[in-house]
């Protein structure tokens, strides 16, 4: 299929207008709804067969624990290989899993731990997916229809959630849970059939891949140094520590307290996904009017409210309601959290930021679903119901020592095309080390300015892959400050101009524009050689100003 990209947003569905985007996205539907219709088989089945609360909660917490454990791996080969083919090997996974799973139900041997395995099997193909599906968003469409395409791909499944539950309860009351695992298997057909087939345009890699360790380094580098992306991931692994006990506690809300039955908690869960859905379609006009911040605390305020009712009633018409209020707060939360992630990392390094947001803000799901249990199992459901108000109260507190920052459209696009400095050495990709020095003329009056833009300028240069960054300045001549960082290899000398973007070229103007001379800043490039080795020392120098 052919990317068709629309000449101008027109609103919270103009994604819907990129065919690649469309047809991803109702396949994700598709699958999306047999995967609610297992998660109903699974909880209800695995609160069935035991009594143990821990073990209810844990579902969850399986599934969600292997973003945390493979998800910077992934966010790696997301970067470095065709995302493509990523998404269909971790929808073959899950693919592999459903089956697998159908069959054990099929011939009877199934207990608690199979479940727990296979649900961490499951979130493996997830821990792999869902991090190339999020980076390709933005090659497929287009940079102002991002954040529409964000929420869209939340408030899809939040859509289906709202008529996947109640269905997945019908089908297991009906049918019971191998017609659901059926289902659920076939509803991997439709992702998999419309990833092979579709097509879409990926910048061509200007540098071989990078080694996974180097990979995996540079994105822990630019995840650390970008104040962004820490503050979402922060919020996210306590909103989602926080939160989780709605769908965590749910089953046992259901099962002992409402004395109700699957019917019921599938009805429930609609609740909650009616809301997620009422929430997604008024997501854009809420973000005009408040600050992500603003939507982030009333996303706990919202989940807050729902723990709280829950733990008082014994009605399932209340509960429903309360129900949609959690769902309309996390859609709410996780799709603004997303945004705020994508908006802030330029695309050489989407998979990883988004693979390590997922990692953590999952990690947090997975530690509030085991909290949780643990609390229901010591001291009682609503204890636990009631503790987690208190705790998604306190995450909307926390926003006032640790915002989220308002979402600009800063560019972070990178250069097309990079040429390298002429130099007097034959160079290989992985000679190096690369030892880069930038010398600047600074009058005295200018001198605060220029460390107040040297500040911006060391996180900047880290986030791109510079090592061992310093600043000096001259003790004969006052006036003269040198910028020294160093790259492992030339390759990666490379690769740190080519990820330039163009908010990281504006400071490198706003240096220039203190620079005193007409010339741009000197750069001096330079190889590091031991002390010991032969031979003069590697020196060259280019005349090109540092971009």
């Amino acid at each position: 299929m052919d990317v068709q990209k629309p000449a101008a947003s027109t609103g919270p569905f103009a994604p819907l207008n990129n065919v690649t985007f469309r047809a991803i996205w109702l396949a994700g539907l598709i699958s999306g709804l047999g995967w609610l219709i297992q998660t109903i088989a699974m909880s209800w089945l695995m609160a069935t067969i035991t009594p143990s609360s821990l073990m209810v909660a844990l579902v969850q917490a399986a599934t969600n624990l292997p973003a945390f454990i493979l998800s910077i791996f992934a966010g790696a080969i997301v970067d470095n290989f065709n995302r493509r083919k990523v998404m269909l090997m971790a929808r073959s996974l899950m693919a592999v899993t459903a089956v697998a799973l159908t069959i054990l139900v099929a011939v009877g041997m199934i207990n608690p731990w199979i479940i727990l395995f296979f649900s961490f099997l499951a979130g493996c193909g997830i821990a792999f997916n869902d991090p190339a599906w999020q980076a390709s968003v933005g090659d497929i469409v287009d940079r102002k229809d991002l954040a529409a395409a964000v929420t869209l791909t939340s408030v899809g499944f939040n859509t289906v959630r709202s008529v996947g539950p109640a269905l997945g309860g019908i089908i297991l009351a009906s049918f019971g849970p191998l017609t659901a695992f059926c289902l659920y298997t076939l509803g991997h057909l439709a992702p998999l059939i419309v990833v092979w087939r579709s097509r879409w345009k990926v910048p061509a890699a200007r540098l071989p891949p990078e080694a996974m360790l180097t990979a995996i380094s540079d994105g822990i580098r630019f995840t650390s140094l970008s104040s962004e992306i820490k503050t979402a991931i922060a919020r996210g692994f306590l909103f989602g520590l926080a939160g989780i006990a709605i769908l965590a506690l749910l089953p046992l809300v259901v099962r002992d307290q409402l004395k109700q039955g699957a019917v019921a908690y599938g009805v429930l869960m609609a609740g909650f996904g009616a809301g997620a859905l009422l929430a997604g379609l008024s997501s854009t006009a809420l973000r005009r009017k408040l600050s992500d911040e603003q939507l982030l605390k009333l996303a706990c305020i919202a989940c807050a409210t729902c723990t709280i009712s829950l733990s008082l009633t014994q009605t399932a018409a209340v509960a429903a309601v309360a129900l949609m209020l959690g769902g309309a707060g996390w859609v709410l939360g996780w799709s603004g959290l997303s945004i705020s992630v994508q908006w802030a990392s330029p695309r050489w390094v989407i998979g990883r930021t988004i693979s390590l947001y997922y990692a953590l803000t999952s990690l947090g799901l997975a530690a509030g679903s085991w909290l949780w249990g643990m609390i229901t199992e010591s001291y009682s459901l609503v204890f636990a119901l009631q503790a987690s108000t208190a705790a998604s109260l306190g995450v909307a507190l926390i926003g006032f020592f640790l915002p989220i920052h308002q979402r600009k459209e800063s560019d972070v696009s990178t250069p097309d095309h990079f040429e390298a400095p002429a130099i007097g050495l034959d160079l290989k990709p992985r000679s190096g080390p690369i030892a880069v020095k930038i010398e600047y003329r600074v009058a005295t009056d200018q001198v605060e300015a220029f460390l107040a833009l040297m500040q911006q300028r060391r996180r900047a240069q880290g986030r791109n892959g510079a090592r061992r960054w310093i600043l000096t300045r001259n003790l004969h001549n006052t006036t003269v400050w040198t910028e020294t960082f160093r790259t492992p290899t030339w390759n990666d000398y490379l690769r740190f101009n080519y990820r330039q973007t163009a908010a990281d070229k504006a400071l490198n103007a706003s240096l220039v524009d203190l620079h005193m001379g007409h010339d741009a800043p000197d750069v001096i490039l330079s190889i590091e050689r031991p002390t010991a080795a032969p031979g003069k020392a590697d020196v060259f120098r280019s005349d090109m100003p540092h971009t």
